[in-house]
């Protein structure tokens, strides 16, 4: 889907052609925003490329707090989203802006009692809006709505990508669920330095740009009650001839466990073996 990824194991996606026409508003936002969200599906309002990727600037950061949050801090536990983040219009808002929440894909645990749904919610184009005020970000709010859409998005790719390294462990259709979520804008994985590394000595295979956002989230899967840390990787990929971006999503169960070591081995052999056979067969 979408473009090539020059990051291995990656994902291409791209905005669907149903998807709204995103022209200079999704670019303008990003020179006050250049980092997406760092906390998934009802957390931080912003997945965007990022302007200045390398530079951890305070423009690069998302408008949800990404610390661990304190007793009193006022921030939900599982995601770092603001509590008190109200459907309430914001001071000098001159539209009004949909109140109503999108249920996403992603399961939630049983004993969260949060929401009755079992699935965690999307924030609304108003809280999303709300949530850039509170951070003195200027931003169009006739704009608001097609960006909650990206971020809504990015966020299901991200999660279909999760089920798949689920699907290869368990090898059958269980789904697990997101118990917790934290995004770690500006701090590179070990992967991601990793290629940032050798796209010195293999310029054609490797992108020296570093990704714009990190996530990392915390599935738990239902039959063990294991809890599993997967690490996403958010990049930007050329846009396509029409100009509507397109991203590349490197998802993977971080290097935690036996299992995960196992797994992650057992995919990139997997990938290696696929790709050698392609090139023999150009070859041919």
């Amino acid at each position: 889907m979408g473009q090539a990824s020059s990051q291995p194991q990656a994902q291409a996606v791209q905005i669907p052609a149903s998807h709204p026409p995103m022209g200079d508003h999704y670019h303008h936002h990003t020179q006050h925003a250049s980092s997406s969200s760092g906390s998934p599906p009802p957390g931080c309002p912003m997945h965007q490329k990022a302007a200045e990727p390398a530079a951890p600037a305070p423009a690069a950061k998302c408008p949800v707090k990404h610390d661990a949050p304190s007793a009193s801090s006022g921030l939900n536990p599982h995601n770092n989203m603001p509590s008190d983040l109200t459907h309430m219009p914001s001071p000098g808002q001159t539209m009004a802006l949909p109140t109503e929440r999108v249920v996403s894909s992603i399961p939630r645990p049983a004993e969260d009692s949060e929401v009755s749904t079992g699935k965690w919610e999307y924030p609304s184009p108003q809280q999303f809006y709300n949530a850039l005020v509170r951070k003195g970000w200027e931003t169009p709010e006739e704009h608001v709505e097609t960006m909650v859409e990206i971020h809504n998005f990015l966020n299901e790719e991200a999660w279909n990508e999760v089920l798949k390294w689920e699907k290869r462990w368990s090898g059958s259709e269980e789904a697990p669920e997101l118990a917790r979520l934290h995004g770690k804008p500006g701090e590179l994985s070990p992967k991601a330095r990793m290629h940032m590394s050798l796209a010195w000595l293999f310029p054609s295979k490797f992108h020296d740009e570093p990704p714009f956002d990190r996530h990392d989230w915390i599935i738990r899967r239902p039959s063990t009650g294991e809890e599993v840390r997967y690490v996403i990787d958010y990049y930007s990929a050329p846009d396509n001839p029409d100009g509507s971006p397109v991203f590349s999503l490197d998802v993977r169960p971080a290097l935690d466990s036996v299992g995960s070591v196992t797994q992650r081995i057992s995919v990139a052999t997997e990938e290696a073996w696929k790709s050698f056979r392609a090139s023999e067969s150009r070859s041919s």
